[in-house]
This record gives C-alpha cells, structure tokens and sequence, in this order.
C-alpha cells in the first residue's frame, strides 16, 4: 500500500496517539474507555510513522499533495 498521509498529518497523529497512550500508561483515565484510548493511541501512532492508514485507503482519500509520486 502507498503511502497516503501528508507530513502534518502525520505527525498530528504520533503526537495525539502519545498523548491518547500517556493517558493510558498514566492512568490518568480508568476502566475500559484507557483502554480503548490506549489502542487508538497506538494505532495512531502506527499510522503516523508510517504513513499508510487503511481509512484512507477504503475511501478513496489522500492527504498528500497530487504531484507527489
């Protein structure tokens, strides 16, 4: 898969998914919301670091910019 997140993009979602897994790992918030938290933080990070989100790709969508191979 291409990758199909701009650079803001990208790093938008690393640093809102350490802060979604600060709030987990800290216990900042209880029961079972910091664990969902906790799982999208990762899965925002994941996506951030490597550009590629599986969302995007389902609807047809790219945050790059169109000259970018």
């Amino acid at each position: 898969m291409a990758i199909n997140e701009s650079a803001l993009d990208r790093v938008v979602r690393v640093v809102a998914g350490l802060v979604l897994l600060a709030v987990w790992i800290f216990g900042w918030l209880g029961g079972a919301a910091a664990v969902v938290l906790g799982i999208v933080g990762i899965v925002l990070v994941l996506t951030g670091l490597s550009g590629r989100c599986l969302i995007y790709k389902a609807i047809g969508t790219c945050t790059l910019r169109q000259d970018h191979p």
